[in-house]
């Protein structure tokens, strides 16, 4: 178990640890908050357009960080669907939805570690 640090620091009332968390190949990061962000804009709005628009992201963005997430997985999790009267949009795959899930379990236990460590800095 680390050593507490508390004694080195200044002012470790105000402090706390902090971090990002992300999943990632030897290619580099394919899945975190961005990525996980648009696949839940996706679902809600059943488009890559409107997804990246409430986003303030380009859609050649969305597509790339689309595209990146689908190399990495063994089964699409977005999919284009043919157009109808007003055209056509994208749908999350199960895994898609599954990748949301898995995320948010993983966000969670990140966010307690990181709580129960900020605690251990004060105490």
């Amino acid at each position: 178990m680390a050593k507490s640090i508390k004694h080195i620091l200044k002012q470790v009332g105000d402090m706390k640890i902090n971090g990002s968390l992300w999943i990632e190949s030897p290619d580099g990061r394919f899945l975190g908050p961005g990525p996980i962000e648009l696949l839940e804009r996706i679902a809600e709005t059943g488009s890559i357009s409107n997804a990246a628009k409430a986003m303030n992201m380009s859609y050649k963005k969305a597509w790339e960080l689309i595209n990146n997430l689908n190399a990495h997985t063994t089964i699409p999790v977005v999919m284009p669907q043919a157009g109808g009267e007003k055209g056509g949009g994208s749908v999350l795959t199960d895994e898609g939805h599954e990748l949301i899930k898995y995320h948010r379990q993983l966000r969670k236990s990140f966010a307690d570690f990181l709580q129960k460590e900020s605690k251990k800095l004060k105490s």
